[in-house]
């Protein structure tokens, strides 16, 4: 066996993947059925004022603050070279066929030097005609003299279905090159207030403020804008200058019609053209439609099979078409609406692709989208019959049904199956648009036909119209914002949403609202981007879709952080209901809310609940009258227990030291105050601990254990119980601390004793025996923890060496603050 022609097993044999290879090498678009790859999602960064967008076609746009060294350089203005080669590549495309001929602008020739001369003046200039006066070619001979005149050149346009928004863009991205950036409104204005360039704006169709504000964003342009007599006029400062257009003499038309056929006309032929001239005013798409009549007449003379279908009976004759002898001329009525008459003369593909258009509203899609969609490989050369024919004009960079093209197509039946026709196109856009290989560009290039194919969708009475629109709008949003026409972006969101809402597709509905919230966070519409987002998440929400809540959330906390307000995300079930929300800020107490009434404090994972009372108790107003004692409950979080017992606490607190401030006493100040509750550990946390007060008796502070109140002369009474006690707070001592108002300690560093109050008879006045004052320093036997009093445990806990002598019960108050103090019983 010759081993350099064994290929091993199968499974090792390697061709069929080179091969494959190869072949992807060579078709990107087709990739091997046997080894696809993975559906590629087009994510884009761009930067849109100060925000960082990131456009993701699967969760939603992403939205944050553009970090610092991340902001785009300054935009430079285009060179010369690259003005024009951004002209000829915005320019309508080339149609395919033979060139028609070339047409002269008759009897313009006064029109076009005045308005160059206002132009070089810096003079805006509003040049009215009628559809189909030829304004757009008297504009651009126009923008061809001028090209000298501005330092920025001569820029085009298209004001058709534009915005004043959608202008300023369009010029600053003409004058300007900076990818992948998108100014805010103001940067706009301020980069568009020094561009100085003639402007030529075909089809406008702004009148009044819009038309002023264009004009006021722009002082250095001089403008020249082509419209029809229906858009609204400007307004009376607006300081244009007016040109009408009218039709062409008899003289002028019969010469253009001479140029459209290229030869001279009959007798029989100019009189037909008189009539016509008469009929239509002298408009010269007119002259071009009836010389596109003559052509086919002449044709039909020397060819009769030249246009299938033309004379349908000749051909079902048992012997093929007869040849004419002679064609007859158009009626008047055929001159005057010549569409459907020329249509029939033209191919199928060519008939096909009018009523694509015709369902589409007059919008032609681009010539490398017409074989998918009349079925036909060579349909693309149906644009320049259509063109030859006059049945097409230039509108920006692609083409649509001339002026009264739609509405004789449509009387004559091309418009009976327009629904199915646009959910067909729908749905091969919506292919196109979301395919890899398309860029963001050439998406833009398209959005006319895309929106056209969707407005007859939604909503749809046919079964599926309105699931087309939805996939249509899910597929093209994303490449609209990566291309930043964001005109044609809100438009297809807002469609997309509509659709989304008609078909019952709440994942998408979600994703056109996120969408929505976040261009109009970019745009600086803050209302409206709260109630988008927030509409967003809670359908995600309901969808367990949490990506798409996370990034919901994030554009709400940043829309909250551009107004300045509490963002609340989720909102009670009804308005008795306490809200449920988390706000994403803090929030400060109502007025009058004092700030010690929470019981809880808040921390930062909690919601912002504000737990207050409707009224101040008893005892909280006996604390006030007694110059603030009750401390502000403040500190760590507490079990349920710890809570019951510093509530009781305060308020057996308060009603004591009630009693003792309205007793009569002649310094209730200084009496002892204690509770049959032993101080809890938890409430150290809180300043909750007992007072240790001191025994000196220039202070007026009691005996160290808190055995005995201090009389008037610094003398204690000794308690008899054996009830624990907090301990004692004197007049010159801080509560809690253990330290007087000086902020020295106190000379005993043990706690009060758990005994209870004696209301004293008499006060003495007689120092205190030895036996009841204890030591100043604890023995080194005294355990460092609290011993739990007799009336809880039932025995008394006994300490060796105890200050009071041996054989006494001694016991200890339960705080944190130190070791307990021996007392006597």
């Amino acid at each position: 066996m010759d081993p350099t022609n064994h290929r091993g097993p199968e499974e090792y044999d390697r061709s069929g993947e080179d091969t494959g290879r190869r072949r992807q090498s060579r078709d990107p678009l087709t990739p091997e059925f046997g080894h696809q790859a993975p559906h590629q999602f087009r994510t884009v960064q761009l930067i849109s004022g100060d925000f960082l967008l990131t456009v993701n076609p699967v969760d939603g746009s992403e939205i944050e603050p553009c970090r610092p060294g991340e902001q785009p350089a300054t935009p430079v203005r285009h060179t010369a070279a690259q003005r024009t080669e951004r002209e000829r590549a915005t320019a309508p495309p080339v149609p395919p066929g033979p060139p028609g001929p070339r047409l002269p602008i008759l009897e313009r020739q006064e029109e076009r030097e005045r308005l160059v001369r206002l132009l070089a003046r810096g003079r805006s200039v509003r040049l009215t005609g009628p559809a189909g006066s030829g304004r757009t070619a008297l504009l651009n001979a126009v923008g061809d003299d001028c090209a000298d005149l501005a330092p920025d050149g001569v820029v085009r346009l298209s004001g058709y279905k534009r915005t004043t928004t959608d202008l300023l863009y369009g010029l600053f991205e003409a004058v300007y090159r900076s990818p992948l950036h998108r100014p805010d409104r103001e940067g706009l204005l301020a980069l568009v207030h020094s561009i100085g360039a003639v402007v030529v704006l075909d089809d406008l169709e702004l009148g009044g403020t819009a038309l002023q504000e264009l004009l006021d964003a722009t002082p250095e342009c001089a403008f020249l804008f082509g419209t029809t007599p229906d858009v609204a006029a400007p307004t009376a400062d607006s300081n244009l200058e007016e040109v009408f257009l009218a039709g062409l003499g008899r003289s002028a038309s019969i010469e253009l019609l001479e140029r459209v056929v290229e030869r001279t006309l009959t007798d029989e032929e100019a009189n037909w053209a008189g009539d016509l001239w008469f009929e239509s005013e002298g408009l010269p798409l007119r002259f071009v439609h009836a010389g596109a009549l003559l052509r086919q007449r002449d044709r039909l003379r020397t060819d009769p099979e030249a246009f299938d279908g033309y004379d349908d009976e000749a051909a079902d004759a048992p012997f093929g078409r007869p040849e004419p002898v002679d064609v007859p001329l158009p009626s008047l009525g055929e001159g005057a609406a010549p569409a459907a008459l020329l249509a029939s003369r033209l191919s199928e593909a060519a008939r096909d692709t009018l009523r694509f258009a015709v369902a589409l509203g007059g919008e032609l899609p681009h010539q490398a989208h017409l074989p998918a969609l009349v079925g036909d490989t060579h349909a693309d050369a149906a644009l320049g019959e259509l063109f030859l024919c006059g049945l097409l004009s230039p509108a920006g960079p692609r083409y649509r049904l001339a002026a009264g093209v739609l509405a004789q197509l449509e009387a004559s039946g091309y418009g009976a199956d327009a629904d199915v026709r646009a959910r067909t196109a729908a749905q091969h856009y919506a292919w196109w648009s979301g395919h890899p290989s398309v860029t963001p560009e050439r998406a833009v290039a398209e959005a006319d036909a895309v929106l056209a194919s969707m407005a007859p969708l939604v909503p749809g009475d046919q079964t599926g119209q309105t699931s087309a629109a939805v996939l249509l709008a899910r597929s093209a949003a994303p490449a609209f914002a990566a291309g930043m026409q964001w005109g044609a972006w809100e438009k297809v969101l807002r469609i997309g949403q509509e659709a989304a809402r008609i078909a019952g597709e709440v994942a998408e509905e979600a994703y056109f609202h996120h969408e929505l919230g976040v261009l109009a966070l970019c745009t600086g519409n803050l209302d409206r981007a709260r109630a988008e987002l927030e509409a967003s998440v809670g359908m995600r929400g309901a969808l367990a879709d949490k990506a798409g809540a996370v990034a919901g959330r994030r554009a709400l906390a940043l829309v909250a952080d551009r107004s300045g307000e509490p963002s609340v995300i989720g909102r009670p079930p009804s308005g008795d209901e306490p809200p449920t929300g988390r706000h994403e800020d803090s929030a400060m107490p109502p007025a009058g809310v004092p700030a010690a009434m929470p019981l809880f404090p808040r921390h930062a994972e909690e919601p912002t609940t504000l737990i207050s009372r409707q009224g101040p108790p008893a005892a909280a107003k006996g604390a006030g009258a007694l110059g603030g004692r009750t401390a502000v409950l403040r500190g760590a979080r507490r079990n349920l227990v710890a809570v019951g017992a510093g509530a009781l606490l305060a308020a057996v607190l308060g009603t004591v030291v009630t009693l003792g401030a309205t007793s009569g006493s002649e310094d209730p100040e200084g009496r002892n105050v204690t509770t049959e509750q032993p101080a809890n550990e938890d409430d150290s946390e809180n300043g909750l601990t007992a007072d240790e007060p001191t025994d000196d008796p220039a202070t007026g502070g009691g005996t160290s254990d808190g055995s005995g109140s201090p009389g008037p002369t610094g003398t204690a009474t000794p308690s008899t119980s054996g009830t624990p006690s907090p301990g004692t707070t004197g007049p010159g001592t801080s509560p809690g601390t253990g330290t007087s108002s000086s902020g020295s300690p106190s000379d005993s560093p043990t706690q009060g004793s758990p005994s209870a109050t004696k209301k004293p008879t008499k006060p003495q006045t007689t120092p205190p025996t030895e036996s009841e004052t204890p030591s100043e320093t604890p023995t080194d036997s005294e355990s460092p923890t609290a011993t739990p009093s007799e009336s809880e445990t039932g025995t008394a806990p006994s300490m060796s060496d105890s200050a009071s002598g041996p054989g006494e019960p001694v016991t200890a108050s339960a705080t944190e603050d130190g070791p307990g103090s021996p007392t006597t019983a």
